[in-house]
């Protein structure tokens, strides 16, 4: 006589064994029709699971936060039903859920084209509306590989034979197509309503490229047809903000094979990187930091003690010479320990704020490169802090006021905070771990601020706050950091003299707020969509001639505004002035500043902001004033343009 306690508290109690939708039907039949599955004492099940022992048990519906991982689950097996239906020849492989959706590997000699995409989401949606129930049941290991041989699945039957013998697998079949699977998924087709494919691939089988290429295809899904269309318009704003795009159009950094992973900044790109490294710059420096430097390639012998070569050798780039083995620094930490060491340190210094616009290097995997945003050679604001055990908390605390005026600086107010605690591999003593964690979460709590908890996925030295920014079409970037160290300065024979003489070993204060330079550039230039506030702007004003009668008039304006700090180009082409101003409008330029035979006798300049507003003729004095007010303000609070 199992005791359902439900998430009001309520029980309900049956004779015998029920499904979890007999249980919703005799709440309502409104959520019986809603019911996509179960959680069953915190594991999510189908709805037809049979609950035979007291168990408490949550209903999911289109509304659960399990929902979209579930309809995805289901949306891969009906894309798999609809491949074979259409293409026969097809073998199905593996078809996980992702972040955003979904794939499904298969092995098919011709390859797929957007028709047969298109072709294939028809069928899905046709296959969705005969509303066949989805239904599990059990075979053994070698069971199920003869019944998958005999479908002509052999790559189906390649990963259940390497399954130990002595288990049973759950298999699902929806209409004409049978899938293993651990499942759960929905009841039946119906309740997918909301799906989209969206591109083509490759993939090599089990991800080893000694094997076969596979084509794979991607979807999304969601449980009403609104998020889909939601997530399909921030999908066409991704590539429309793709940072890739626009820095071909404006001409601000390329990369090439001959130096994969590498960043060729180029003019108008380096002045956007100058811009963020000078209000680093100057923001810490206001904050107490000193500015040091550190080599590029260190004695490997350096890292071994620090523990990165143990932890990270295989992505660290090494060079040997004169019977030495070298490493290209991937991280500044041990060095700034290594700057820590000269001098004997006493209480009074502490704590040292220690700063390093410092370039690193790292072996990730080509296929992991994307642009600037995942690169091999990037440069870090990397700060790292040595203090006492006791600082810590008031360290964080002003560390974390320090990232959010950054932040704003550059027009983000969302940010998402994360602690991250002790992986199964790490160095120190648990009581060191037990304090540095809970001295970041007080932190955390004093500023009132709502954290998630990440359990193992701190740095081998010490538990971390991430700080992650959510952009204006909601996706999520981790930059900033702050990180407790008690073990690398021990390591590598940091100490200070306390109050009472007596030497101890500071505690280490790990932090970074855009973390690569290059990936947070990147993230500014999708985020405004390239059209960067003039703090920022690669080219703040173009000045434009309408004739050649002013030519020198406008030469010597741009002049006049490169003097006073501004970044400034004259046009002086002989083009029509109209195609002059759209192609200004496209390279970005915040302000447009045009002269004829009139603004050149009076002494002043059209202006014409990015958005194509008409703000008048105005004074060279008086734009230099409104210009200067715009940069102070970083884009804060700037009248419409």
């Amino acid at each position: 006589m199992p005791r359902i306690t439900l998430p009001d508290d309520s029980v309900r109690t049956y004779p015998d064994a029920v499904t979890v939708m007999d249980v919703a039907a005799d709440i309502g039949p409104g959520l019986a029709k809603a019911t996509l599955a179960g959680v069953v004492d915190g594991t999510l099940v189908d709805a037809s699971h049979s609950i035979t022992e007291d168990a408490s048990l949550s209903i999911v519906t289109g509304k659960s936060e399990e929902a979209v991982p579930l309809i995805r689950h289901s949306c891969a097996h009906l894309m798999a039903q609809a491949v074979k239906q259409l293409y026969p020849d097809t073998q199905v492989t593996i078809g996980p859920v992702i972040e955003d959706g979904f794939y499904y590997d298969f092995a098919r000699d011709t390859a797929f084209t957007p028709e047969d995409l298109e072709r294939i989401e028809t069928r899905m949606k046709e296959l969705a509306k005969t509303g066949d129930p989805v239904e599990r049941s059990v075979l053994s290991r070698d069971e199920a590989v003869e019944f998958f041989r005999g479908l002509g699945e052999e790559y189906k039957a390649e990963i259940i034979d390497s399954i130990p013998a002595n288990e049973e697998l759950s298999l699902y079949r929806q209409g004409d197509f049978i899938d293993l699977c651990r499942g759960p998924h929905v009841p039946n087709t119906k309740h997918l309503k909301a799906f989209k494919l969206t591109k083509l691939a490759g993939a090599y089988w089990r991800g080893d490229s000694n094997n076969a290429m596979l084509q794979r295809i991607y979807g999304t899904a969601f449980a009403e047809p609104k998020a889909l269309k939601t997530h399909l318009h921030n999908l066409a704003e991704a590539e429309k903000r793709d940072h890739r795009r626009i820095g071909r159009q404006l001409d601000l950094f390329h990369l090439q094979e001959e130096a994969p992973g590498m960043v060729f900044w180029h003019s108008r790109g380096w002045a956007i990187y100058r811009a963020v490294e000078s209000h680093m710059r100057e923001s810490q420096r206001r904050r107490g930091y000193q500015e040091i430097r550190t080599p590029q390639i260190v004695d490997m012998s350096l890292w071994e003690r620090s523990g990165h070569a143990d932890k990270f050798g295989d992505d660290m780039f090494s060079v040997s010479t004169d019977d030495r083995e070298y490493a290209v620094k991937p991280m500044n930490c041990p060095c700034h320990v290594q700057v820590f060491n000269q001098g004997l340190k006493s209480y009074r210094d502490l704590p040292l704020r220690l700063a390093e616009f410092g370039c690193c290097h790292r072996n990730e995997m080509s296929g992991a490169l994307h642009g600037i945003m995942r690169v091999r050679g990037f440069v870090q604001d990397d700060g790292h802090i040595f203090c006492a055990e006791d600082d810590i908390q008031a360290e964080v605390a002003t560390f974390i006021d320090f990232l959010h005026e950054i932040y704003e600086d550059f027009g983000f107010s969302d940010v998402i905070y994360r602690l991250s605690t002790r992986p199964p591999k790490r160095v120190g003593s648990d009581e060191d771990w037990d304090r540095s964690e809970k001295a970041l979460a007080d932190a955390l709590d004093a500023k009132g601020l709502p954290w998630e908890l990440l359990p193992g996925e701190g740095a081998f030295y010490g538990p971390k706050v991430e700080f992650s920014l959510r952009d204006c079409i909601g996706r999520v970037w981790q930059c900033g950091t702050v990180q407790v160290d008690f073990s690398m300065p021990g390591r590598l024979d940091a100490s200070y003299v306390d109050e009472s003489g007596e030497r101890r070993v500071p505690v280490m204060l790990h932090r970074a707020i855009l973390g690569s330079f290059e990936r947070f550039i990147g993230i500014l230039i999708e985020q405004h969509e390239g059209k960067l506030p003039l703090w920022l702007s690669p080219v703040q004003v173009a000045v434009l001639n309408i004739t050649d009668r002013q030519a020198g008039y406008v030469a010597e304006a741009a002049k006049v505004l490169q003097d006073a700090g501004f970044r400034a180009e004259a046009d002086l082409r002989n083009e029509k002035i109209g195609f002059k101003i759209r192609e200004w409008t496209l390279q970005r330029a915040n302000y447009l500043l045009v002269a004829g035979d009139r603004e050149a006798e009076e002494g002043t300049l059209a202006v014409r902001s990015r958005s194509g507003k008409d703000l008048g003729a105005i004074s060279m004095d008086a734009l230099i004033n409104r210009l200067n007010d715009e940069v102070a303000r970083r884009g804060r609070d700037v009248p419409e343009d």
